[in-house]
């Protein structure tokens, strides 16, 4: 998919702790590159944050597609986008790239469902959060 079909990108670097010893990034790392990005693009949405009014989510399903491997001390771009919001879930899309923009290395879905957290029922999204996710990142 071409960058700007995303919208938001977040670059860090890979850490050694969280490499094998191959010097590859571990497979479980990819879903914590995946919460990072989310967690970036959220906050610059404005909607990290607690209390009555909180998005609160439960992740319901997470898959990863691994094309190539990151390695130790890389640069990693990772881009986000929503690919689909229903009534109560929210499926995200993130690719993770190397240096290069063509440089596919994973493409990770995450869908999301917002909760009743007393219950842990499906609750509609809220249409102020709706709002912040139709504007650009």
């Amino acid at each position: 998919m071409a960058r700007a079909d995303f919208a938001f990108a977040h670059r860090f670097r890979v850490r050694y702790a969280e490499v094998d010893p191959q010097a590859v990034v571990f497979n479980s790392r990819y879903l914590e590159y995946a919460d990072l990005v989310l967690t970036e693009y959220w906050r610059a949405l404005g909607i990290i944050g607690t209390g009555p009014d909180a998005f609160e989510i439960h992740v319901v399903r997470a898959a990863v597609d691994y094309r190539a491997p990151i390695r130790v001390d890389e640069e990693v771009d990772g881009l986000i986008r929503i690919a689909r919001m229903g009534t109560s879930s929210l499926t995200s899309l993130i690719e993770l790239h190397g240096a290069d923009a063509e440089d596919l290395r994973a493409e990770i879905e995450i869908v999301h469902v917002h909760v009743d957290l007393a219950s842990g029922r499906p609750m509609p999204i809220p249409d102020a959060i709706r709002e912040k996710f139709s504007t650009p990142g």
